[in-house]
C-alpha cells in the first residue's frame, strides 16, 4: 500500500540552463538559429531530393526520410526549449511530459535503425552491385523505412509504460531542458529499479543491434573496396559512404553517452551538455555534411537554385 503523503505531480518545472539575463539572450539566439537553420536545411535536402530525378535512388530516398525524421526530432525538443529560455514560468503537464518523452524516444530509435538500414543499403550497393537494383526496389525500401518507424514507435511504447507508472511526490523539479528519461527516474519517489532495467536493457538493444549492422557492413564495403585495383576506383566507391558514416560516427557516439549507461553514472552537467550535442548540434551539421560531402547532393543543390543563363 502506498504512503498517505506519496501523491503523483500534475506538473513539472523544467531548470534548463540557469543564467544570467545576457547569457539566456545568448543563447536563446544560438538555439533559435540553429533550430531555423535545422528545419531550412533538411526541408531543402527533402525538395531537391523529390525535384531531381538523378536523386530518385534508395540512398536518397532514405536521405529524405532521415530529413523528414530529423524536422520533427528537432521540434519535438527546441520549441519548448526556446519559449522556457525567455520566460519565467518553466511549467510542463505530466502528460505533455510523457508525450514529449514518448515522441522523442521514437524519433531518436527511429534514427538508430534508419542509419542501419543506410549503412545495409551502402554495402549491397557496393558489394553486390549487380543485384543491388533487384534486392533496393522502392517496395522493398519503403518497407524498410515503415519497420524503422514500427520499431521506434513499439520501443517507445514500452519504455514509457514503465516510466509513466512510476510516481514523483514533493519533487517537481527536472534538471533538464525536456523530458528525459534519466532526469525523470531520478527524481521518482517509487521504486525505478524496474524502468530502470527495461530502459537500459531497450537502449542497449536499439543501439548495438543497428551498431553492428553498420559495423558489419562496413567491414565489408573495407575488404570489398581493397579488391578495386585502381585508387581513383576505391575514393569513388567510398565517397558514396562518406558522408553516411560521418553522420553514424556524430549520431551514436553522443547519444551513446546517455542512453547506454545505467542510472548510477549519470551527472547532470554532462548530461545536459551531451544532449544539446545530439538534439542542437548533430542535426543541424548533418545535412551540411550530406551536402558537402556528396558530389551528387551539391550538383543537385546548384542545379535547383541556379538560374539558367539566357542564350
Amino acid at each position: 500500500m502506498r504512503d498517505r503523503n506519496e501523491t503523483s505531480v500534475m506538473y513539472f518545472i523544467l531548470l534548463g540552463f540557469p543564467a544570467s539575463a545576457e547569457l539566456q539572450l545568448l543563447l536563446f539566439s544560438a538555439f533559435f538559429l540553429a533550430y531555423s537553420l535545422t528545419v531550412l536545411e533538411n526541408i531543402v535536402i527533402i525538395l531537391i531530393i523529390r525535384t531531381n530525378y538523378s536523386l530518385q535512388k534508395p540512398m536518397y530516398f532514405f536521405l529524405g526520410n532521415l530529413s523528414f525524421l530529423e524536422i520533427w526530432y528537432v521540434s519535438v525538443i527546441e520549441p519548448k526549449m526556446l519559449v522556457d529560455i525567455l520566460s519565467q514560468d518553466k511549467h510542463i503537464s505530466f502528460q505533455g511530459c510523457m508525450t514529449q518523452l514518448y515522441f522523442f524516444v521514437t524519433f531518436v530509435c527511429t534514427e538508430y535503425i534508419l542509419l542501419a538500414v543506410m549503412a545495409y543499403d551502402r554495402f549491397l550497393a557496393i558489394c553486390n552491385p549487380l543485384q543491388y537494383p533487384l534486392i533496393m526496389n522502392y517496395r522493398f525500401c519503403f518497407q524498410l523505412t515503415v519497420g524503422c518507424w514500427i520499431c521506434g514507435l513499439i520501443t517507445s511504447s514500452i519504455k514509457l509504460s514503465f516510466i509513466a507508472q512510476l510516481w514523483f511526490c514533493n519533487v517537481d523539479k527536472i534538471n533538464h531542458y525536456f523530458c528525459d528519461i534519466s532526469p525523470l527516474l531520478n527524481i521518482s519517489c517509487s521504486d525505478s529499479s524496474l524502468a530502470e532495467l527495461v530502459d537500459f536493457i531497450l537502449a542497449l538493444m536499439v543501439i548495438m543491434v543497428p551498431l553492428c549492422i553498420v559495423v558489419t557492413s562496413y567491414i565489408c564495403i573495407m575488404f570489398t573496396l581493397l579488391k578495386i585495383p585502381s585508387s581513383q576506383g576505391r575514393q569513388k566507391a567510398f565517397s558514396t559512404c562518406s558522408s553516411h558514416l560521418t553522420v553514424v560516427v556524430l549520431f551514436y557516439s553522443t547519444t551513446l553517452f546517455t542512453y547506454a549507461h545505467p542510472k548510477a553514472m549519470y551527472t547532470y552537467r554532462a548530461n545536459k551538455l551531451v544532449s544539446v550535442l545530439y538534439t542542437v548540434i548533430v542535426p543541424l551539421l548533418n545535412p551540411l555534411i550530406y551536402c558537402l560531402r556528396n558530389k551528387e547532393v551539391r550538383f543537385a543543390l546548384r542545379k535547383t537554385f541556379t538560374c539558367p543563363r539566357n542564350i
